[in-house]
């Protein structure tokens, strides 16, 4: 069952799906120069395999109160600097979550491995 983060006021409350907040970290972090994907565990590759969610593959998304903390397994290309990219993808999910969640996430990205081109 998904958790969801709450914005309340006077109007009523907005609840925000941990599954949306994956999409949209996803997106980001594809985004990013030197990042080959997400990498994930044995257990996701095997549900990609039979389901077509492999965009938040992996991505660890976990509420406390109001704050948003992320674990995004990346595998960076060869030939990039991994803490430069990692840095890079920090800064873009970040900015991603703020504009289209409205909070400031704890993003804590981590290298995986290293591809090369085919």
């Amino acid at each position: 069952m998904a958790e969801y983060i709450t914005c309340q006021d006077e109007k009523g409350s907005v609840n925000i799906s941990e599954d949306v907040v994956a999409v949209v970290v996803g997106a980001a972090i594809t985004e990013v120069e030197g990042i080959a994907g997400l990498a994930g565990s044995v257990g996701s590759d095997l549900i990609e395999l039979f389901s077509k969610k492999n965009t938040t593959r992996g991505i660890k998304v976990q509420f406390e109160g109001t704050c948003i903390i992320l674990d995004i397994p990346v595998t960076v290309r060869y030939g990039f600097a991994i803490a430069s990219v990692a840095k890079k993808a920090q800064d873009a999910v970040t900015a991603a979550v703020e504009a289209m969640i409205g909070f400031t996430p704890v993003v804590n990205v981590h290298v995986s491995g290293v591809a090369f081109d085919k």
